[in-house]
């Protein structure tokens, strides 16, 4: 009898033992669909098309008071989609020592997938280019060479304009600025309005505070390829510091598009805070080894700040 309870109570926590092993292995297997998933939206390049899609619908938005697709829209989503796909499938032939590890593997098992939306996106960017106005058109021949130029190995020795060093952050900061501020703004035929323009620098800045982190990151890969960098020139502290002082022109230009009447209150308040949070994250850049950090909070504060704007209209339409 006392056999029977103890073969009873042996098949009793098996079966229990089972039934935790599967409940684990269900969360283990979702764990790993799920990073899966968030990788190939960060690392397929739709994360980053995403974030200038969300500045620019921003210049829309605090210019008409209203977001609408244009053309303008399409093409900064495909053309930044196809433009930083191209640059990655460039990119891992310079990195090819680092691609056992990190986010290099993750590109590299993506590889596919990056050349087939490079490929759709090329096609996007067209349509919308022919779809556009004269103007638009014109004034995107030189943000467009200078993007190829930065991702095509062109100069002497197969180097592209990222690999000038230092320069690299400000042409990503003008041609982003460009892109998301002047293009729409041309679009809306609100080109002339100063107010616009000084959104633009403003824009830049904050582009400009949001790259910083990246050199920083890429230290190890940038001294590998021996490329120049902020960071590489004046140290990790001096280039949060320069973040900090970068954040604080884009206060006082929000500042005076506030004063001249170009921003509401409501909305000076949410560039604020979005500048708040984003010299928190900069301060905090070298603390984090996780890339998730960089392509996912860095450049996520670009669609923080979108939101935040936007809550603002919400809250508080004009």
């Amino acid at each position: 009898m006392g056999g029977k309870k103890c073969a009873d109570s042996i098949r009793k926590y098996g079966w229990a033992l089972k039934s935790f092993r599967e409940i684990l292995w269900t969360k283990n297997a979702n764990i790993k669909f799920l990073i899966k998933f968030i990788d190939l939206i960060f690392y397929s390049n739709l994360w980053i098309a995403l974030c200038a899609l969300a500045l620019t619908w921003q210049t829309q938005l605090l210019i008409s008071k209203e977001m609408t697709w244009s053309p303008v829209i399409g093409m900064t989503f495909c053309s930044t989609l196809f433009l930083y796909a191209l640059h990655r499938i460039v990119g891992l032939v310079k990195v090819q020592q680092f691609t056992n590890a990190g986010r290099y593997k993750v590109i590299s098992t993506f590889k596919n997938h990056i050349i087939i939306y490079a490929f759709l996106a090329g096609f996007g960017s067209a349509y919308y280019f022919f779809q556009s106005n004269l103007n638009v058109q014109l004034a995107l021949i030189i943000p467009a060479l200078i993007s190829l130029a930065y991702v095509l190995p062109f100069l002497n020795g197969k180097r592209r304009l990222r690999d000038l060093g230092i320069i690299k952050i400000f042409l990503i900061a003008i041609v982003w600025a460009w892109v998301t501020v002047v293009l729409p703004a041309l679009e809306l035929n609100e080109f002339n309005d100063p107010a616009v323009w000084i959104m633009a620098v403003e824009r830049a800045f904050f582009v400009f505070a949001i790259t910083l982190p990246f050199d920083i990151r890429d230290l190890k890969v940038d001294a590998h390829n021996q490329v120049s960098t902020i960071p590489s020139k004046i140290g990790i502290l001096k280039t949060k510091r320069l973040g900090m002082f970068v954040l604080i022109g884009m206060v006082i230009l929000v500042q005076i598009n506030y004063q001249i009447g170009f921003y509401v209150k409501p909305v000076s308040f949410a560039l604020l805070l979005s500048i708040i949070s984003t010299y928190y994250l900069i301060q905090n850049s070298d603390k984090n080894q996780h890339d998730y950090y960089f392509t996912g909070a860095m450049d996520g504060t670009m669609i923080f700040q979108f939101l935040l704007v936007w809550g603002a209209f919400v809250l508080y339409p004009i």
